[in-house]
């Protein structure tokens, strides 16, 4: 018997076992993973660096990150949030940087080093982790007010629980069955597959634009997401910030902050849907064309792929000129005004095609979860099941990419830790 097992040998996981071990030396704590080996999410996190948080120290502001969560954790951000995670790496030998998007890194620039601070701890602390041990059910007991797991290969039981599985059908399932609702998990943090002549051959440009996603006549009533409204009171979502071109897409910051902001929306939509972008957003499509036809009266004898009209990349610029329908050689002189028009639009009001989405990178992020209001979020403890406890993914709480699915993972470990820590003391 055990005082805590905590499912799930990942970021939440151990930072709630060495904080509740650091509050209460005298627990017995177990971790149950059920791969061979631990932390694998943040051995690739970050391209191998490990995005530990966002460095963004004003919880009020941090929320804004997070699609599903934002009003439950602005509290619990107050209390415990990217400054005080700083300081409990900072303070077990592992400092940390700040980088110029706000991101938090190991000053090592390797995700080992977070991985060797926890499994130190951990065994400095007598924490117990055991791998290969899928969690395969589990059940109060009412009689000894203890928490019965089973495994693939043994039985467990403890005072309590603290669920870290994150996106784990099998565990929503028992929970389900136990009284809990569980909000079905979609995709978030993914990129738009789109194929294109407009950006095919030009991949690694990146353009600060911006980019909205057009509505589409669906008839599907899970699609009750509150959204920016226009004024035809159809759906919108937008973003604006760095885009990137990739060879299957687009990708880059303002896509997968629409790809999480409309996760629910975009998976109705089966990830078929059509975008805009404005690759100049400091400009609307009249008045752009306004620039261009200042442009051919000051330098008419110039080629218009040569011309520098605005900062965006040579490249680009190339092929919307050509969708524009004008000679590469062509002069500004020649151009004709319904040329200047098309080519305003393309600049300003650029549709694509979306056809599927690929994952970024190593962020496997889902939208769905543990309802939130099954949740105290003084201490992360069900409300249904008094001594069962949720961090991280598992609940529904998903952030935009920068360190803010990690911040979630930290923060509720980290009361839960605490919450079972005062019980057990």
């Amino acid at each position: 018997m055990f005082d805590v097992i905590i499912a799930g040998g990942g970021a939440a996981g151990f930072y709630g076992a060495i904080q509740m071990a650091e509050h209460n030396p005298h627990l017995s704590i177990a971790i149950l993973e059920r791969g061979k080996t631990v932390l694998t999410k943040v051995k690739i996190s970050g391209g191998g660096r490990c995005n530990v948080t966002q460095g963004e120290f004003s919880a009020r502001e941090l929320v804004s990150g997070y699609p599903r969560g934002e009003k439950e954790l602005l509290g619990p951000f107050h209390r415990h949030g990217p400054a005080d995670v700083v300081s409990f790496f900072e303070e077990k030998g592992v400092p940390l940087k700040i980088e110029s998007d706000g991101r938090v890194f190991p000053k090592s620039n390797s995700s080992q080093t977070i991985i060797d601070c926890f499994l130190s701890e951990t065994d400095r602390l007598g924490i117990q982790v055991i791998c290969n041990s899928s969690v395969q059910n589990f059940r109060k007991n009412r009689e000894s007010d203890s928490w019965e797991l089973n495994t693939v290969n043994k039985k467990y039981a403890a005072k309590n629980l603290l669920l870290c599985t994150g996106s784990n059908s099998r565990i929503w399932k028992i929970l389900k069955e136990m009284g809990h609702t569980i909000v079905p998990p979609v995709p978030s943090l993914f990129t738009f597959n789109i194929k294109d002549d407009r950006i095919d051959g030009i991949q690694g440009i990146s353009v600060n634009a911006k980019v909205e996603v057009l509505p589409k006549k669906i008839f599907a009533s899970e699609i009750n997401v509150k959204l920016k409204s226009a004024k035809n009171r159809a759906t919108v979502l937008e973003a604006e910030g760095p885009i990137l071109i990739t060879h299957w897409g687009l990708s880059g910051p303002a896509i997968l902050k629409l790809s999480a902001w409309g996760a629910r929306v975009l998976n109705a939509y089966k990830y078929q849907f059509r975008i805009k972008v404005n690759w100049v957003p400091e400009y609307s499509t009249e008045s752009f064309e306004g620039l261009l036809r200042k442009v051919k009266e000051v330098e008419p004898k110039k080629t218009v792929s040569r011309s520098h009209v605005v900062d965006i990349p040579q490249r680009l610029w190339g092929k919307l000129i050509l969708a524009a329908g004008i000679n590469k050689a062509s002069r500004w002189a020649e151009i004709t005004n319904a040329q200047l028009q098309h080519l305003s639009k393309e600049l300003t009001q650029c549709v694509f095609r979306v056809d599927g989405k690929s994952t970024f990178k190593e962020e496997f992020v889902t939208a769905g979860g543990v309802d939130l209001s099954e949740i105290n979020f003084k201490t992360f403890e069900s409300k249904l099941h008094p001594g069962l406890f949720f961090a991280g993914e598992i609940i529904n709480v998903d952030g935009i990419t920068g360190g803010y699915n990690f911040q979630n993972a930290w923060t509720g470990a980290f009361f839960a830790a605490k919450a079972i820590a005062e019980r057990e003391s």
